[in-house]
């Protein structure tokens, strides 16, 4: 939804679940354990992130190489949580994330961006969904990739709930909906009604219309 907004506006799509996906796949990679902080900092260090544009959106860069798809994996999924609440990995994104919208206009993709990253945003969105329907996305989104799925619906959607509940209950910038931002349940939405109801939302705060 994010990247299709952004591409509507003419704006910068960045997706800091990605960023945090390659900060996980870094330390695969490294044959690091997913809590050794100092060890994953050291690895980002020396292979670098960079995000650049692609034609899905974004494409993400690990030592040089894209890793757009490889950073989607189960796997990847599975321990992102782990290593996105490691406080010294979070402030380096935090960090490169606030960088990034600084040059521009910016539609920026996260879990904590209104209420840690960019509290001053001009408009914030908190779009919820149900755990099932999220779990139904991701499992076509996967075989949409050619990504094979070893997992049922059922323990995707149990994967998303646990998630859930690990990134809402981290010290470090947990998952919570900003004072100021606007709720939009896409549950029971089609694609193109979350998009009109997100454009419609900014054109109210800032007067512009797509």
């Amino acid at each position: 939804m994010a990247k299709i907004v952004a591409n509507k506006l003419s704006f910068v799509y960045i997706d800091t679940g990605a960023m945090y996906r390659a900060c996980t796949f870094i330390a695969r990679k490294h044959g690091l354990d997913y809590g050794d902080e100092a060890g994953i900092l050291k690895a980002i260090d020396e292979d670098g992130i960079v995000l650049e544009p692609g034609e899905s959106g974004q494409k993400v860069l690990v030592a040089g190489e894209d890793v757009s798809l490889e950073i989607r994996t189960p796997e990847i999924t599975a321990n992102v949580s782990q290593v996105s609440a490691l406080p010294g990995v979070r402030s380096k994104m935090v960090d490169l994330q606030r960088k990034l919208a600084g040059s521009t206009n910016v539609i920026m993709d996260g879990r904590d961006i209104g209420t840690t990253v960019l509290p001053e945003a001009e408009v914030k969105i908190f779009l919820v969904a149900s755990a099932r329907s999220r779990a139904e996305r991701r499992l076509l989104d996967w075989q949409e990739k050619g990504i094979e799925a070893k997992q049922t619906v059922e323990e995707i959607e149990a994967d998303i709930a646990k998630r859930d509940y690990l990134d809402s209950h981290r010290e470090v910038s947990p998952l919570k909906k900003a004072a100021d931002a606007i709720e939009i349940d896409s549950t029971n939405l089609t694609i193109d009604q979350v998009v009109a109801a997100i454009l419609a939302e900014i054109a109210k705060k800032t007067n512009t219309s797509k």
